[in-house]
């Protein structure tokens, strides 16, 4: 008999005992053993044949079958329960002279108790910054879960525990004991915390402060399925009441004896000697914190072989046996003394935190960006208020969330300013978008090096000679300020320059003097417009006969341009509307800068006259350059993006994404074939 003919003579008890089992093998797999052993679409297939078969026979449903994860109602408040062996607290060390003090005591008591020690044995792992919890198991099923609470009493967070998938509500393997008693810490994953907070701002809901806050908050929800919605997981590190368990000799042997029950435990635990040991894991772990997918806040040392720890004992709230090694603090509170605007290399302007100075995450910080307006009135910062920052590596420090009870009289909610700061130009900031920008691009400190670069870039003026480094030089002297004092530059001026002998100078001066000569569309792209690429710069002067109706034209004739939308418009009228720009354009043309007048197209009998024309894909007869040319001749106008104005696309090898878009908008494909016999004369 197969398999599958088994499984059909199935009944539906023995079916769904037979799915419950193998889930569970599943579970234990991939969150214990880190091995999944399915891809998720068939685990997917065999919980919904589990949980359409317990809805058919509702008898069947077991407490500890997977589809009972959120089975439970609302309570209405959380009971306490009594830890049988306390849920201790860890001393902490802050630097290595603690560190050393800890395991020098810990030598002192075992050789007082007649217990002769050379280098102690400890087992390290990361320290995870989530919110401690218990999990009693009576005879292989979970019976509760509770909160540390004060280490002697906590609360009952059974319903909510059981909520995260990495908690096996059924013990793996065969000699389980009849009550075990296992020590987690629950946590919520970056990238999970990171996503409930995106699509919280997308439905105007209140978002998470941190982490660690949200694993606590999750595990106090009176809903379980409340908890359910938010990605928590766990990770294994101890046990408290066991019986019938013979335990083993070393904690290493707990964890991995844990591990074959079906808990998580860190996969980053070591066994490490004496001090030198430690510190180098502490500074292995350290170096890998911010690639972690969780938060840690320092990392665990315990003494690794039990009987020793029974030893040790512990003091009225931690053991002698462990200690935890803190990194310097992430998070610290300080005050806004003031919230000013900074301008970006784009334009864009960032409110930043001015703040009492703080210590936290190994530096003092003064500064903390809060990323945009939008951001700014979404935390609702105000000068005078005390804040909580936040700085992770290398990370810029930012603003994590305002003490609102702490804020002072008058406050006042800051608004984005209508004039950059740098230039006092317009600053615009699109419906719909986070990020306001200074739109002087041209005349803007802020701006003047990146708009330099691309100014003098080989698809703009390509001026040889004009690279990044020299910008530096020329910007740092105070030699320019805008593209039009580039062709104002003298060879004394530039001689003046480090490691810039006469030749090189008299070379850029030919350069610049060469390239006062050319096209309008590579003239529009080195003003660098936002949203103004090559492609659009050249719909734009083929459509305009000069740059006096470009910089007159209204919204409504721009649209008509092919490969222009209401933002690329947008952007082309703040750009010309802004006073300085147009002063320095002015400048530019002043200076010589010239283009030919456009060559009437010749007439040549097409049916591409008049059509708009996007090329896509690698051609094999001819360049893009000479396809674009061949296309214009013949009366056709060459644009870079597929819209409902394109009349044909030119497929050439790999076409990509613009021939989805063609075919989804119906638009006419033409192959290299079909358009090079288009080009033949006499073709019609």
């Amino acid at each position: 008999m197969t398999k599958g003919e088994q499984e059909r003579d199935e009944s539906p008890a023995a079916e769904a005992a037979r799915l419950r089992a193998l889930i569970g093998e599943y579970d234990y797999a991939y969150y214990a053993l880190d091995d999944p052993g399915v891809p998720d679409a068939e685990y997917d297939r065999l919980f919904r044949r589990l949980a359409a078969i317990e809805t058919m026979h509702p008898e069947l449903v077991t407490a500890t079958s997977p589809t009972q994860r959120v089975g439970a109602e609302p309570v209405g408040e959380f009971r306490e329960i009594s830890h049988v062996q306390p849920m201790l607290s860890l001393d902490n060390a802050f630097d290595e002279d603690e560190l050393a003090a800890f395991d020098r005591r810990v030598s002192e008591r075992l050789v007082a108790a007649g217990i002769s020690t050379d280098v102690i044995e400890y087992v390290a792992e990361p320290k995870l910054d989530g919110a401690a919890v218990s999990l009693r198991y009576a005879q292989g099923k979970l019976e509760f879960a509770a909160t540390r609470g004060d280490g002697t009493t906590g609360e009952d967070v059974t319903h909510n525990v059981r909520t995260i998938a990495a908690v096996p509500l059924e013990l793996h393997g065969r000699d389980v004991p009849p009550v075990l008693e296992v020590r987690g810490e629950v946590y919520m994953p970056r990238d999970g915390f990171d996503e409930f907070n995106r699509l919280a701002v997308e439905r105007g809901e209140k978002t998470l402060v941190n982490p660690r806050n949200a694993a606590a908050g999750s595990l106090r929800q009176l809903d379980p399925e409340m908890t359910a919605r938010r990605p928590l997981a766990i990770f294994f590190y101890g046990i408290g009441e066991t019986q019938g368990w013979e335990l083993p000799q070393s904690h290493a042997e707990v964890l991995e004896a844990l591990r074959g029950f079906g808990f998580r435990v860190s996969p980053d635990w070591q066994l490490v000697s004496g001090v030198a040991g430690c510190l180098a894991y502490y500074a292995q772990v350290g170096q890998r914190r911010d690639r972690l997918p969780y938060d840690i806040d320092g990392v665990v040392y315990k003494v690794n072989r039990r009987d020793w720890q029974t030893e040790l004992g512990a003091v009225s709230r931690a053991p002698r046996w462990a200690i935890a090694h803190k990194f310097p603090a992430q998070e610290e509170m300080t005050t806004v003394k003031a919230i000013e605007f900074q301008v970006g290399r784009t334009g864009a302007l960032t409110p930043v935190a001015r703040l009492s100075s703080v210590f936290v995450g190994g530096v003092t910080v003064s500064n903390a960006t809060l990323h945009n307006i939008g951001e700014l009135h979404r935390k609702d910062v105000r000068a005078g208020d005390t804040v909580i920052v936040r700085r992770a590596g290398d990370v810029i420090p930012e603003v994590v969330k305002v003490i609102e009870e702490r804020r002072p009289a008058g406050a006042s909610i800051v608004e984005l300013p209508d004039r950059c700061p740098v230039c006092d130009s317009e600053v615009v900031r699109p419906e719909g978008e986070a990020v306001a920008r200074c739109v002087a691009g041209l005349i803007c400190a802020a701006q003047r090096k990146q708009a330099l670069r691309h100014f003098a870039s080989r698809h703009a003026m390509d001026i040889e000679g004009l690279g990044e480094k020299l910008i530096e030089q020329l910007v740092d002297a105070g030699l320019i300020e805008t593209p039009a004092d580039l062709y104002a530059l003298t060879l004394d001026e530039l001689t003046g320059l480090e490691r810039m002998g006469e030749k090189s100078a008299e070379n850029l001066l030919d350069a610049l003097q060469r390239r006062k000569s050319t096209t309008f569309d590579r003239f529009l792209f080195a003003l660098g417009i936002r949203e103004v690429g090559e492609a659009t710069a050249a719909s734009l002067a083929t459509c305009f006969a000069d740059l006096d109706a470009l910089r007159d034209a209204d919204e409504e004739q721009l649209l008509e341009v092919p490969d222009v939308g209401p933002v690329v418009a947008e952007r082309v009228l703040a750009f010309f509307k802004e006073p300085h720009n147009r002063t320095v354009i002015d400048k530019l043309l002043e200076s010589g800068i010239h283009w030919p007048e456009p060559a009437p197209i010749r007439a040549v009998e097409s049916p591409l006259s008049g059509k708009t024309v996007v090329l896509t894909g690698a051609l094999a007869t001819m360049s893009r350059d000479e396809a674009k040319a061949e296309l214009e001749a013949r009366g056709a106008r060459v644009t870079g993006s597929v819209s409902k104005k394109t009349d044909i696309v030119v497929t050439g090898e790999s076409p990509g994404s613009k021939l989805a878009r063609a075919q989804d908008l119906g638009i006419a494909v033409m192959t290299e074939d079909e358009f090079v016999r288009q080009l033949e004369p006499g073709s019609a």
